[in-house]
């Protein structure tokens, strides 16, 4: 978990307002019932309330659902760079008046079947969030989390530990500073901050950097930050949007708002009613609404820095209508959606679909502003030759699609598609899809609630858009791209920018310690000492046992009948609980000699999952597979009738006759030793999605030109992938520890910089090899003994759930063996099968923090004994505010630190996320190990508890969905080899799990990722920290390698490499 800045809350899908069909009271309390509202064609329904007492805003979205979800909103207006409402966000979770103890919110939200609570903050909100499997929980943490929102204590030892401090070696860190650290510099800060202030005029707080600058961040001081509170965290600023069950209804929620949160908020004075005395609304009655449509084209650039300066970045923002013209919204959307969506899209044509793309990806997007809204538009991966007239070009495409005019049948294609997608997001999603609208209309919304009901019209701006002509598309498109001016931000990459960056920081420190001097770090050592020493006050135990544990029975868990069939003359599997499903697919034609299973839940939608085995491919050709997956939906196809469609129309029909489809390695980041090809359909369109199966599989044509397309788009985003830490952490973590026959490592980034460029020159000079290594992989693919395919969805409502594949593909997949699923466990490199004492430090100039792995061997395999114990150990390290959160992420020294498990390949790794002492945050990781397992540090049954309690919200929050739990199902059974509800079974286990059992999984599986003789490292990081790590890692008795991470001319430079030292035990 992480409290994260700027979350991507957008204003979502959302339904058609039908009249409420049962009145609620119109008061409750202090409440009064502003708007309900039931939505068409969906079971929820919508009422907001507010407090005639308070001011306090009340928005229940009540469907039948497993899981609760809260959103607890303040408008957060800011007019300079200070970050208030960013670190504040940080400080609210250190303790509060009634409750003040550091962390005691996530302790407490632990018990109650959550995985701790979450927060973000945006350019005009902070949200803070908490999701919990049953109400039970979610309604005991309710008043606690409010009096942490609306009362946090706010002292100075949180603001130096949460937000900033000098730490003993003259440093500044801090987790809020260690954030901004990894941020402040990458280009897409850099770029919308240019644009935000270029945007709006002064006196607007849209200009301020919310999360707040490094420089600022360290002039911030905790009293600042408390004014800030006390100006913007009042009751009739606030909205708590609860998506979810209750058990009592509405009622049960408004309860307990008022008989346990709002005598507080009286006692506090704050009785002021919805418009207190001098009260401005943020945003729509300050001046941050004073302003109006663009009036100017404007260029802006920016240096971000970067080795590789062969590409760069663009912003382009328009203007937008006003935030409550709903159905002009829309209308954008949809067309933003035609012009992007897909390879044939016209923008995407033009630009990204060539052999020589002009960018890698074009996305038009819409941020909701008071007054009115921007229309931004990101650009990715522009080659810098064109970066300085591509807005140029891009307007003028804007203008010739104007002119040449609309494609109807298109335009209708993708209205009819984004309805089906909306009413799946509904299905999967329920009311959770309309959070993002109800916190939009809080924040802009007319206060009468009679904005909310046209926010939630959605399915009903289809049909009035489908009733459009022409001629309002391209008025639209003139109105807001054409005509208007704009303003461009336009992202260089510069090497020598990377150079000063780092000179100056260097500079900067040196200055910093020689102002302080010895004396002056020592006193801010000791004050972190202090401010740690205090955040270490234990919550009593009898606080942390008044909040019970709620009953696993109260979970309403989505039931799934399962039909799994592997093929004639292969053993089958026991379909107990399953007998009505079992026989509408007996009475469906005769057994198929291939695997399928059929996962039944109640849904509108039917998928459509095959997995290829990759296990017996021909190592060389493993680089290609991210090319294949690439083209996949976008090469020419010869049907099963002998017609052939061009690329185009390929893809026309998809998007026209499915809901989604994707191509990828695994499922869900699961067993990517297959490829998984997916196709999601209306129930009614079941047999069309097997048809695309077969054709797609098996009658793609490998044009030459269409993979030169691939390829040179996929070439083109590597220098941007390459700038990311975390992706490149990956990619050289996954090149140590696994071996030549991975295809996860073959398709990492690093070595497909190297192989895509060697598979440009090959297509343009021996295309038949190339093409000839495809047809090869599919062979290679299809062979009848590596095939899974599951169906999941609605399948007693299909007329012919088996007959329909004989149609297709019972001549394809002959009766063959079933071979085993490959696990990665069987692609692991010598390190990867034994981690001893390897190091390696990469140098990356785009970034200023460090990212790092530190790998051990451990569990192998889904059916392990001591695998519970060892999932409540970690869950007991990792949860929000204990042992790592509170030694690591609580001192500043990463912003994540987390032990993760893979079974599937029985490795262990303990991962640093925008660490600003990397060896320091492993150094306390190890003291916090080493002193559970001896006794040192006490191991206490709340904890243990609160483990238990969490992981049954994660069980939950995986089948949260009819499609989510038939999927789950299918790879239990299908590529795990495990029962369908095997992660259900495993909570009766964990429940059983001891502290005892915790301790000798901590000394078994964990310690050992501290020890050099059983560990392997890697770590990605800024120039400026390479040689510290490489110190600390060689003192510990790691053998490192350096490499720096530059690309010339589309290769990676050579590493260079240094060792010394040798295994030591740690000390």
């Amino acid at each position: 978990m992480q409290r994260s800045l700027n979350g991507n809350f957008s204003s979502t899908a959302t339904a058609r307002v039908a009249p409420s069909s049962e009145p609620l009271s119109d008061k409750y309390g202090n409440f009064d019932l502003i708007k309900h509202i039931n939505l068409d064609s969906t079971d929820i329904s919508v009422s907001k309330w507010k407090s005639r007492e308070t001011g306090l805003s009340v928005v229940h979205l009540d469907y039948e659902a497993p899981l609760v979800n809260g959103y607890f909103v303040i408008a957060t207006e800011i007019f300079n760079d200070s970050g208030c409402p960013h670190t504040l966000e940080h400080l609210v979770f250190m303790g509060s008046e009634k409750y003040p103890y550091k962390g005691i919110i996530d302790h407490l939200a632990n018990r109650g079947f959550s995985n701790g609570t979450n927060a973000w903050t945006d350019n005009d909100h902070t949200a803070y969030t908490a999701s919990t499997a049953g109400d039970q929980g979610f309604l005991q943490l309710l008043p606690i989390y409010l009096d942490h929102i609306l009362y946090p204590t706010m002292t100075k030892a949180s603001f130096i530990t949460e937000v900033h401090h000098v730490n003993g070696e003259g440093e500044n860190s801090g987790v809020v500073y260690s954030e901004m650290q990894g941020r402040e510099n990458t280009p897409g800060d850099l770029m919308a901050l240019r644009s935000q202030r270029t945007l709006y005029p002064p006196g607007s707080a849209y200009r301020s950097e919310t999360g707040g600058l490094m420089e600022a961040l360290r002039k911030l001081s905790v009293e600042q930050i408390r004014d800030y509170h006390g100006t913007y965290y009042v009751p009739h600023n606030l909205s708590l949007v609860v998506a979810g069950k209750m058990s009592n209804g509405t009622q049960s929620l408004l309860k307990v708002v008022q008989e346990q949160v709002e005598p507080i908020i009286v006692a506090h004075n704050q009785n002021k009613g919805s418009r207190p005395k001098g009260w401005q609304r943020p945003f729509t009655e300050t001046a941050s609404a004073r302003r109006g449509p663009i009036e100017k084209i404007t260029k802006e650039t920016i240096e971000f820095p970067e080795q590789d300066e062969s590409v760069g970045e663009l912003l382009v923002t328009y203007t937008g209508p006003s935030p409550t013209a709903f159905l002009e919204r829309k209308a954008l959307d949809i067309l933003s959606t035609y012009l992007t969506s897909s390879p044939v899209a016209p923008l995407n044509k033009e630009y990204v679909e060539i052999e020589s793309p002009l960018c890698s990806y074009i996305y038009l997007s819409e941020d909701t502003r008071a007054t009115l809204v921007d229309l931004p538009i990101y650009v990715g991966s522009v080659p810098t030759e064109h970066l300085d007239n591509f807005d140029e070009k891009l307007v003028a495409s804007f203008g010739r699609i104007a002119k040449e005019g609309i494609d109807m049948t298109r335009m209708s294609m993708v209205l009819n598609r984004d309805e089906r997608q909306l009413r799946s997001k509904l299905e999967s999603s329920k009311g959770d899809t309309f959070s993002g609208s109800i916190i939009t209309d809080f924040l802009y919304g007319a206060e009468d609630g009679s904005d909310l009901g046209p926010s939630l019209n959605e399915l009903q701006y289809y049909a009035e858009l489908r009733q459009w002509s022409e001629k309002q598309w391209v008025d639209l498109l003139k109105r807001y791209f054409v005509d208007p001016p704009y303003i461009v931000v336009i992202g260089k990459p510069s090497s020598k920018l990377a150079e000063k960056l780092e000179a100056e920081e260097k500079a900067r420190l040196a200055k910093q310690r020689e102002s302080l001097g010895p004396s002056g770090i020592a006193k801010a050592k000791e004050e972190l000492e202090a401010a740690k020493l205090e955040h270490e006050k234990p919550i009593p135990t009898d606080i942390l046992k008044s909040f019970p544990v709620p009953d696993v029975k109260s979970i309403s868990w989505i039931p799934v009948q399962s039909v799994q069939q592997r093929g004639k003359g292969r053993n089958q599997l026991d379909s107990t609980g399953a007998s009505e499903l079992a026989s509408h697919i007996e009475m469906d034609g005769s057994p198929l000699p291939f695997f399928i299973e059929y996962d039944h839940v109640k849904s509108n939608f039917v998928g459509v999952h095959a997995t290829f085995s990759l296990a017996n491919l021909p190592d060389r050709l493993r680089p290609y597979i991210s090319t294949y997956l690439s083209a996949f939906f976008s090469l020419p196809v010869v049907r099963k009738s002998g017609e052939r469609l061009s690329h185009e129309q390929v893809i026309n029909k998809l998007d026209d006759e499915t809901v989604s489809y994707e191509a990828s390695l695994g499922i869900s980041d699961q067993i990517p030793e297959t490829l998984h090809i997916f196709l999601q359909v209306e129930a009614s369109a079941y047999e069309s999605a097997i048809s695309w199966l077969r054709d797609l599989m098996y009658g793609a044509e490998f044009d030459k030109e269409r993979l030169l397309v691939t390829v040179a788009k996929l070439l083109q985003s590597l220098p941007e992938l390459k700038r990311d830490g975390n992706t490149v952490l990956a990619s050289v973590w996954s090149e140590n520890l696994y071996d030549k026959n991975s295809t996860s490592r073959a398709s990492a980034p690093l070595p497909q910089a190297e192989f895509i460029p060697q598979l440009v020159e090959a297509l343009n000079e021996r295309p038949e090899e190339v093409i000839a290594d495809f047809k090869s992989i599919r062979k290679h693919l299809t062979d009848p003994s590596g095939v899974r395919i599951g169906v999941t969805g609605d399948i007693l409502s299909l007329p012919s759930p088996r007959s329909t594949w004989a149609k297709y593909f019972r001549d394809l997949l002959p009766e063959a063996e079933l071979a085993p699923v490959r696990m990665t466990s069987e692609t692991l490199s010598e390190m990867g099968k034994k981690p001893c004492g390897q190091a390696t430090v990469v140098s990356l100039a785009s970034i200023e923090s460090t990212y790092a792995n530190h790998t051990t061997g451990s569990i192998q395999g889904f059916n392990d004994p001591e695998y519970p114990a060892l999932r409540i150990a970690l869950e007991v390290l990792n949860a929000a505010e204990s042992f790592l959160w509170r030694s690591i992420r609580g001192s500043g020294l990463a912003y994540g630190a987390y032990m993760s498990p893979d079974r599937e390949s029985g490795l262990l790794t303990f991962n640093l996320y925008r660490s600003s002492n990397s060896m320091q945050a492993y150094e306390e990781a190890y003291t916090v190990v080493k002193g559970l397992t001896d006794g040192s540090i006490e191991l206490d049954e709340t904890s243990l508890d609160a483990a238990k309690s969490s992981i049954v919200y994660d069980v939950a929050k995986n089948v949260a969905s009819p499609n989510r739990a038939a999927l789950n199902s299918f790879l239990n059974q299908a590529l795990k080899g495990v029962s369908k509800n095997f992660n259900q079974e495993l909570l009766e286990k964990y429940q059983t799990v001891t502290k005892a059992d915790v301790l000798v999984a901590l000394k078994k599986y964990v310690l050992p990722v501290f020890d050099p003789s059983s560990s392997t490292v890697v770590a990605v990081t800024a120039p400026s920290k390479v040689d510290q790590i490489v110190e600390s890692l060689t003192a510990r008795g790691f053998k490192v390698e350096k490499r720096t991470l530059e690309v010339e001319d589309g290769s990676e430079d050579g590493s260079e490499s240094s060792s010394s030292g040798s295994s030591s035990e740690s000390a």
